[in-house]
């Protein structure tokens, strides 16, 4: 037996090591891994959990949040999965395991599943293999998957391909009170979190943001497709409750209106894309062999030849040779 069929094997029989070794393996061997991804596809094992996505700056407490959040789920009787994505450690390559010390408790729940996985430098705040990790947890069943993302700020709108609903979150007191606004990071919203409300400033950080939403095109006319903008004091477990039936009414809004179904075809439609730029880079390693590097480079810098040409050539010996 294969590694793949092995680990399609245990993913069917709810065996959460083969779940964890599935994870380690699209992370590490993401072509190795191909034929496992091809099958749960296949064998049409995806139950369409529901995907929730949280993202927001350092220091807004997104896992504090997500805890109690967790917490809330079980209570419910809900599975969740959760993917935590860190800052790479620059001597390993791995997670730096922040957010995972911080669920420990939760972790310890069987009908928790939580995995950290490192950014690896991937733009966006989402690893690179996040979308495969969230296929592996729903063909595992679980009723909910949680992606946290690193947390870097301005650049974390990827998480909205992934997603079918993002949660952002903000605090007072990090100096620049409008951060949120910028760089896209509102149009991804489907629901907006002021987290610490408690402190000082909350009240603004929440007037600033509805008052972006207000502007936003179109708001007048969808009104009800605005995203709510809540108050939370994570760490005291407050304001969670209201959280999750915002989350739940959101999919049920989503659900009614067609866009939960736009969007699934949407992330579909993105796996074929990631997989074909895996397959083409696959398929162009051999013609980056060290000699061909240099004797390109060389009709480059003397003038014979240009990058676009060189890239023109390369796409035709593929083609020749394929």
């Amino acid at each position: 037996m294969s590694v793949n069929e092995e680990l399609l094997h245990g993913i069917k029989q709810k065996e959460r090591r083969a779940l964890a070794k599935a994870i380690s393996f699209v992370e590490n061997q993401p072509w190795q891994s191909r034929p496992l991804m091809a099958a749960l596809y296949r064998e049409r094992l995806m139950s369409s959990a529901r995907i929730i996505g949280i993202t927001g700056p350092p220091g807004a407490g997104k896992s504090t949040l997500t805890g109690y959040l967790i917490k809330h789920m079980r209570a419910l009787g809900l599975t969740v999965g959760v993917i935590l994505v860190d800052p790479t450690s620059p001597f390993t390559g791995g997670a730096l395991l922040g957010d995972r010390v911080r669920m420990a408790e939760v972790s310890t729940d069987p009908g928790v599943f939580v995995r950290s996985m490192g950014s690896r430098g991937q733009l966006g705040g989402l690893s690179a293999a996040t979308d495969d990790a969230v296929s592996l947890l729903d063909a595992f069943g679980f009723d909910i998957i949680i992606i946290e993302t690193v947390g870097i700020g301005q650049s974390e709108t990827e998480v909205m391909k992934t997603a079918d609903i993002t949660v952002v979150m903000a605090v007072p007191g990090l100096g620049d009170e409008i951060q949120i606004i910028k760089a896209g990071i509102m149009e991804i919203g489907d629901i907006f979190v002021v987290n610490k409300a408690d402190r000082d400033g909350a009240e603004k950080v929440v007037t600033e943001i509805n008052m972006m939403l207000d502007m936003a095109p179109g708001a007048k006319e969808n009104a009800e497709l605005r995203p709510p903008v809540l108050t939370a004091t994570a760490n005291r477990d407050r304001g969670i409750s209201e959280l999750l039936t915002a989350i739940q009414e959101r999919f049920a809004l989503y659900e009614r209106s067609g866009i939960l179904a736009k969007r699934r075809k949407e992330r579909i439609w993105q796996a074929v894309n990631d997989s074909l730029q895996m397959q083409m880079r696959h398929m162009l390693r051999p013609l980056y062999a060290t000699s061909l590097r240099d004797e390109l480079l060389k009709r480059i810098e003397n003038g014979t030849s240009s990058p676009y040409d060189e890239a023109k050539n390369l796409l035709a010996e593929l083609n020749t040779e394929n």
